[in-house]
């Protein structure tokens, strides 16, 4: 076990949804699922700005039973299912009725790695985390999680040193069928060198 503290409730709450999402970089990620920690260091993640943006569940103020916990204030977890196959990590940030979320896109593994092997039914330790649908299989996390706090015992951040500017990439987001602006925009960030980026 870690000797850092969780994030405070207010770190979620901040309204600048891009700064929280290069705070997170370097942060630790961890669950408590069935008994068995899992966890890692977050290493890429991506930002989506609830109304205005045309990648974001939230875009035009949309809101539906799907995206609903999006509007809560930050600190908890949206869970959603992606292709109908694949559970998606993302942390919900600003005040309540924001919509803002941060999509955990990559771990390093550090705790519990028996267990993430087997749940992901592979040795490669590279692969245990490389990628949103990954991670969140690999930490046992499924749509029943969402709307779980991050102060609780089920899954949480904790608080490591901040990482410098120069070691943080910021880039396209990744996989985004949509035109203009909001596709190319660089609200993605990983870890500079990182080899357990989903892809560079």
């Amino acid at each position: 076990m870690s000797s850092f503290a969780k994030l405070s409730p207010d770190f979620y709450t901040q309204e600048n949804t891009l700064s929280v999402c290069r705070q997170l970089l370097g942060k630790k990620l961890c669950t408590l699922i069935d008994g068995i920690l899992t966890g890692g260091i977050i290493v890429e993640t991506e930002a989506y700005r609830g109304p205005e943006d045309l990648g974001s569940h939230a875009y035009n103020n949309r809101r539906t039973t799907r995206n609903d916990v999006m509007y809560a204030e930050g600190g908890v977890v949206y869970m959603y299912i992606c292709y109908g196959i694949h559970d998606m990590l993302n942390i919900v940030t600003g005040k309540e009725g924001s919509s803002h979320a941060i999509l955990i896109r990559a771990l390093q593994p550090t705790e519990g790695i028996p267990e993430m092997r087997a749940r992901r039914g592979t040795q490669d330790l590279k692969r245990l985390c490389k990628g949103p649908g990954a991670l969140a299989k690999a930490l046992g996390l499924s749509k029943k999680h969402n709307g779980t706090s991050l102060q609780s015992d089920v899954i949480w951040v904790e608080d490591t040193p901040a990482l410098s500017a120069e070691h943080i990439v910021e880039t396209s987001r990744v996989g985004l069928n949509i035109q203009g602006v909001y596709r190319d925009i660089p609200w993605r960030f990983y870890i500079k060198g990182n080899p357990f980026i989903s892809r560079k």
